[in-house]
């Protein structure tokens, strides 16, 4: 018996009958289209598909979509404002924090919930806070790099309209 669900997606309300067994992530892809949130292992290893729930970093192929109801989701997709990439893209891109990319969608939301807890980073505490993210192509040198100048420059200007203030 499909179960009714609200989760509001990158600003936007979504309401869809769901199978109660359906996972976030293939709520996010599959019903909404939004396939920047990827499926890496299906067993919450890898952190590839992870996004923010209510502002916290978590692996959507751990949460059934009836879970997210009422929630606010935040993907991959919902980061650029008006057309301009959040501060950890650029850092990302400026940085080379990324090969292949399939990594990149979910460590850049693990990232946006480190430096919403702790908006001043060490090297370590950014170790630390993407470690279940895995990257199977960059070292992870760059990205940590590329978390540093982020928390830099977001430290250095005011909020956003929508972002929280690191």
């Amino acid at each position: 018996m499909k179960r009714s669900v609200a989760i509001e997606v990158n600003g936007a309300q979504h309401s869809r009958e769901v199978e109660p067994r359906l996972l976030l992530v293939h709520f996010l892809r599959e019903t909404l289209g939004l396939t920047g949130t990827n499926v890496g292992c299906d067993t919450s290893q890898c952190g590839a598909c992870t996004v923010l729930i209510d502002g916290q970093a978590v692996k959507s192929c751990t949460v059934l979509a009836v879970q997210a109801d009422g929630a606010k989701v935040t993907t991959v997709e919902g980061l650029a404002k008006d057309g301009k990439l959040h501060p950890l893209q650029e850092a990302f891109w400026e940085k080379h924090g990324l090969q292949c990319g399939f990594c990149t969608p979910g460590m850049l939301l693990t990232a946006c919930d480190l430096l919403q807890r702790n908006p001043h980073p060490s090297e370590a505490e950014i170790r630390r806070g993407i470690e279940g993210n895995y990257c199977r192509c960059t070292g992870y040198q760059n990205i940590v790099a590329a978390v540093a100048l982020a928390a830099e420059r977001m430290a250095a200007e005011p909020p956003a309209a929508g972002r929280k203030p690191a």
